[in-house]
Parts: structure tokens; sequence; C-alpha cells
């Protein structure tokens, strides 16, 4: 019989589940994408995003992780794909839920949290990234 959270004596391993964000300006000439630098490792550039908390939703998860690396404040996201490769990232298998959002050609970033920096990138002259993030990022192309 089980009991309160208790399911039985087997443990479970089970992939952590992050989001991420392809966040686009929506006003510029030449559309460019919003990558973070990231602090921890591994190192590199990547797409804005982190893990989601318990009791969180993944859209309220990738709106706090721009606000905290990003200084963001993401109006609507747009569930764009899920990455789910065992290997994508290097310390642990990640399912990442990867949205789209879109902001102004005004809107001011600064690097907080988990990141070093942040910065515009047009989608052809993109910097080495982290993880998946180039094949990500492909299929909006």
């Amino acid at each position: 019989m089980l009991r309160g959270n208790q399911m039985n004596e087997k443990e479970y391993k089970n992939p952590s589940l992050a989001v991420d964000a392809i966040v686009i300006k929506n006003k510029a000439s030449i559309p460019k994408i919003l990558l973070i630098k990231r602090k921890n490792p591994p190192y590199g550039w990547a797409l804005p995003g982190g893990f989601v908390d318990v009791g969180e939703s993944t859209e309220d998860a990738v709106k706090r992780e721009l606000k905290e690396e990003t200084n963001l404040d993401a109006g609507t996201v747009r569930l764009f794909t899920v990455a789910s490769e065992p290997d994508r990232d290097p310390r642990q298998h990640v399912v990442s839920i990867v949205y789209t959002a879109y902001v102004k050609d005004t809107s001011v970033v600064k690097a907080k949290d988990d990141a070093t920096e942040v910065g515009w990138f047009s989608l052809g002259k993109l910097p080495e990234l982290a993880f998946d993030h180039l094949d990500i990022i492909r299929k909006i192309m």
C-alpha cells in the first residue's frame, strides 16, 4: 500500500527539466537574437534559461530566468520546441522546453545572476554556443 509520497522501494532516475528562451528583437531592421555568456560551467554563450523549480510552470520558469539573467520582462512567450537528446548537456540528462519571445527594439538588457555578459547577435554572426543551442536556433531560421 502506498502512503503519502512513497511510491515503492525502487528508485527512478529521471532527467532534469529546464527551459530556454529564443528572444528576438521584433522591430530590428536585421533580426537579432539575445544570448548570455555563462558564469558557470559549461562556459560560453548560450540561450537564456535554466532549471524549472518544483511547483513552477515552464512558462513561469522561462519568464523568471529571462528576468534573472537579462533583466527582461517577457510578455507573451510561445512554445517552440523540446530539446531532449540525452547527451545535450555534459552535466546530466536535461530535457529543455524552448520558448520564443519577441521584444521591442528599445528593450534594455543587463547581465545578471548566472550571466557575465548579454548581447544581441544577428543570426548570421553567432558566436560558438554551449550545449545544443546552435541546433535549436537553426530550427527557427
